[in-house]
């Protein structure tokens, strides 16, 4: 009867690794909720940081300028080369310019530019940090008595979240420079033609929408590089695993903000 009892019944078997799982979940949100809150609370509290946050946005926007200039052009050209069959089939290519506005500025401008930002800056930022913490640079600078949250982790949150819009707008001017190539090809459409049926179908919501769509991205971006980079165990192991961390959750959080963006957006057109 003791050997019997000793052993473990299947069903804890299994529930100790779900149960450590959710533990594990939930003990995450918490610390990431702490660490959103020591952000806001350490950004906008002197001293301020100014020269860091230039360098940062020179890291993030200026690097990524090639990367974002052949993306979007290549976007806006494919997107109206292949959205043409289906206007002309209803006879309809002079739509054309304003559908590739209409999807561009909407969806594809801030939504890309988030997409190659969370792949190219937040590993980056995530195996920065992380390469920092596991040669214990950033215990070295709390102990020195500086702040490292405050030189580290918020000024590269606050160059992504205004660096990103601006990279954006970017991609969507550069997007619709490609689409234009393709339209002139075909149709012989002139360029001040082109441009007045791009603004044509746009509104104050799809502009403000945009804008408000690259600000969150950003700030995503930026906050879980860098909390993926700054709580980094395990040696260079934890180096990759933080770089993957950031990429892989930044993208998933960016299309579940976009679902929410864009249902907030759509409620609010209704009146």
């Amino acid at each position: 009867m003791d050997s019997l009892s000793s052993i473990t019944p299947p069903e804890k078997k299994l529930g100790n690794p779900l149960k450590k799982r959710f533990e594990t979940f939930f003990s995450d949100l918490y610390r990431i909720h702490l660490f959103i809150i020591r952000f806001f609370k350490e950004a906008f509290v002197p001293p301020y940081e100014f020269k860091e946050i230039v360098r940062q946005c020179f890291e993030v926007g200026v690097k990524s300028f090639t990367l974002i200039s052949v993306t979007g052009f290549i976007i806006g050209l494919i997107f109206t080369k292949q959205s043409r069959p289906s206007l002309a089939a209803f006879g309809a290519n002079s739509w054309l310019p304003s559908l590739v506005s209409i999807a561009i500025m909407r969806a594809l401008a801030p939504l890309v530019t988030a997409l190659i930002a969370s792949g190219k800056v937040g590993s980056s930022i995530g195996a920065e940090l992380g390469s920092m913490r596991v040669t214990e640079q950033i215990d070295a600078m709390e102990v020195s008595g500086t702040k490292p949250f405050k030189f580290l982790v918020c000024t590269r949150v606050l160059a992504t979240t205004l660096t990103i819009p601006i990279l954006a707008t970017y991609t969507a001017f550069i997007s619709l420079l490609g689409g234009f190539v393709n339209i002139y090809q075909n149709e012989g459409t002139s360029y001040t033609s082109f441009m007045q049926q791009v603004f044509q179908p746009l509104n104050f919501v799809d502009i403000i929408q945009s804008l408000v769509k690259a600000i969150v991205f950003g700030f995503t971006i930026g906050i879980v590089g860098c909390y993926q980079g700054y709580y980094s165990t395990k040696g260079t192991e934890g180096v990759g695993k933080a770089a993957n961390g950031a990429v892989v959750t930044a993208m998933f959080l960016v299309f579940i903000e976009e679902v929410i963006i864009v249902q907030i957006t759509g409620f609010i057109r209704q009146f």
